[in-house]
């Protein structure tokens, strides 16, 4: 048992000092936790059953990013997801729900057009910051914190 937390421990530590994997300054994050429970079967082996909760360090299969929730996002960013939904308006009608190019190729390799871009406000920032939201024309939703050097795809909802 003292193996199990000291792994998770080390799991836990890894994934917030790797890249991608902290947060920027004056955002919130929450370390993704599961419940893990160890029972003896009738012939004396642990096993190890993980609860059902989502698991938001899990790896999205269709991008190979990180999952972050909704609800671990700044309120900023899901002021801008709301906007979002509503069609705007946008704070930055220039720049917002324009074409994001996926230069940087973190994303899925898609036709160009595909993916659009929003500002997400940065408190105390005398510019667009560097927080958006980059919706895919399938729905999917991506947040970086870091102008474009990292993303999660956003898991919505509660």
């Amino acid at each position: 048992m003292i193996v199990l937390v000291a792994a998770a421990t080390l799991v836990v530590w890894l994934f917030v000092r790797a890249p991608g994997g902290g947060t920027a300054e004056g955002d919130t994050a929450q370390i993704p936790s599961r419940s893990v429970t160890a029972t003896s079967g009738g012939d004396g082996a642990q096993r190890h059953t993980a609860s059902s909760e989502p698991d938001d360090s899990a790896t999205d299969p269709a991008s190979g990013l990180r999952w972050i929730a909704e609800s671990a996002l700044p309120p900023e960013a899901r002021d801008t997801l709301a906007l979002i939904a509503a069609g705007g308006p946008f704070p930055y009608p220039r720049n917002d729900n324009q074409t994001f190019q996926n230069r940087e190729g973190i994303l899925p390799r898609e036709r160009r057009g595909y993916y659009r871009e929003f500002t997400v406000e940065t408190p105390g920032s005398d510019d667009r910051g560097p927080r958006r939201i980059v919706t895919g024309a399938g729905g999917e939703k991506y947040w970086t914190a870091d102008h474009y050097d990292s993303f999660s795809r956003i898991r919505e909802g509660p």
